[in-house]
Order: C-alpha cells, then structure tokens, then sequence
C-alpha cells in the first residue's frame, strides 16, 4: 500500500545576506520529519567572485546537528573548537552543537573543478536531551566517502549522506534512526522505498519532474507522508534522469523548544542557551 501524502509546500523565501535561500522546514504544515527540524534550501546559482555565501556569519548554535550537503561548490567551516576544513560538490560539512558551539561557514564556487555554481542543502537534525550535553563535535566528509549505489534494473543511483541503505552506512554520526539519501533515476524507471508504521520520512524534488504515490511534482516541491506503514514510490516517466531527495526517520519523542539558533528541552534551557552565548561562553571563531 503507498503511503498517503499529507501535503506538498514549496517552502519560501529566506535569504541570508546575498544568498537565495528557500525556508522548506519548519513550515505551516510539519515543523520536522523525524530529528531533522530544519531544512534550507540553496538553488543552482552562478557565483561571479569568491566569499559571496556567507551563512551567516559567525553565530551560535546549541542542543541539534548541522548538516551542509554541498551539490555544487566549496563549503568552508570555521568554529570555537578550531576545527577547519573545506569540503568540495558532493560533500559534508556535519557540526554537532552540543552544549554550545560558535562556527562559521561559507559556501563558494569549487576551485577544484572550476564549476561556477553553488548549489546545496543544509539541514539541522534535533539531538536527544541527553547529547544536547555532550562537547561539541565536527566531521568533514567528501562526496567520495559517501556510499554511492546502483539501483537494481539500471534505475539509476542512490547516495547514502546519512543513515544506511542496505547494508551500506555513512560515516556521520546518528542518534537514532535517520536517513538521508540523494536519488538519481534513470528516465522511465521508478523507485520503490519501504517505510514502516511510526515513521516519518519527506521528499524533496530537485531535477526533473517526477511523480510521487501517483501525483506529479515538480522541481522544488517538499512532499510529507503519514505514518502510516507503507512505500513510497518515486516514478521518472520521462526520458531524462531525475533527481529527489528522500529523508526521515525515527519520530522525536521527548519535549523540544526551538527558538533561533538553539534547540532545547526546555524554555528554561533556551534562555540558558542565550544567556551563555551573550556571556561569550561558546568562544569565538578560529579562522587560522
């Protein structure tokens, strides 16, 4: 049986200085889809001169795990542990916040493969109550560390960013049942993902048109399911390759606050959480 779709949103506009930038979660209908809580989206975008996305700025982050998921361009990461590294198109840049962390990141053209365009994900991921404690923490991983695996029947490709597809795990840390994959389908074909009762998983199209348990989407669209047992199936009907994003999991079951940069248990421990950071308590950036 397909699972049943509870709603399709395009998400809306959030830049963040110069960078185009599409808030696709939380939004009216979920605010998550498993632990993962937040979703940016950065469109395909041609970058004249370097230092163009900046994310920001250096600012805080506590209680959740960022991910960038970097299609196209050059991820710089800079933060208060001195951790620093640069990940390529196809790469991950995974912080986990812990009790408090200040980072910087930056997102250029590739000066390796002299591709122009920045092109990417980033998403937050809710950690339990009890590693919202723990030290910070930082991984870089390049696109050539990810599984990447055929699809049976010639249907194209799977990349696992985060969790594991059979039998085959990537290497970022999870604290509970999550999954992340990036799915290129060959035209014609079609890809059919088991999902059992209680979870929550959500899909992102990103090239080409495809349909979804029988209704058609198109590039952009952010699809939520129930959750209810079922698949979901993913069809590619026309000639060219299409690409999706499939993601979710576990549902988060213990009381959370969201509120800017923090994610907490507690409204008492989001005010702690400012506090800490006005008190200068996170750090600062190292950028050398």
């Amino acid at each position: 049986m397909k699972k049943k779709i509870q709603y399709s949103t395009r998400g809306f506009r959030a830049d963040v200085g110069e960078t185009t930038v599409w808030r696709i979660l939380p939004n009216r209908h979920a605010h998550h889809a498993g632990h993962f809580v937040f979703l940016d989206y950065i469109p395909r975008i041609k970058k004249e001169t370097r230092m163009m996305a900046n994310l920001g700025g250096a600012h805080p982050h506590r209680g959740i795990a960022t991910l960038t998921y970097l299609l196209n361009g050059e991820a710089e990461h800079y933060d208060s542990r001195g951790h620093r590294a640069t990940v390529y198109s196809g790469g991950v840049q995974w912080m986990k916040a812990g009790n408090g962390i200040l980072h910087d990141e930056t997102i250029n053209a590739d000066t390796k493969t002299g591709d122009p365009y920045t092109h990417g994900f980033q998403f937050w991921i809710n950690l339990p109550a009890k590693n919202k404690k723990e030290d910070p923490d930082y991984m870089a991983v390049q696109s050539d560390e990810l599984p990447l695996l055929p699809l049976k029947d010639n249907s194209g490709s799977i990349k696992v960013v985060v969790g594991e597809y059979e039998g085959h795990a990537s290497k970022i840390p999870t604290y509970a049942k999550q999954d992340l994959y990036h799915i290129h389908l060959n035209g014609g074909k079609q890809f059919v993902f088991p999902v059992e009762k209680d979870l929550e998983y959500a899909v992102f199209a990103l090239e080409g048109d495809v349909t979804v348990n029988g209704a058609k989407y198109t590039p952009g669209d952010y699809i939520g399911f129930d959750t209810e047992a079922g698949v979901i199936e993913v069809l590619n009907s026309s000639v060219s390759e299409a690409e999706f994003i499939l993601f979710g999991g576990e549902k988060y079951t213990e009381p959370f606050v969201a509120k800017g940069p923090f994610v907490m248990s507690t409204q008492e421990e989001i005010d702690e959480a400012y506090a800490d950071s006005r008190k200068g308590k996170y750090g600062n950036v190292v950028y050398s």
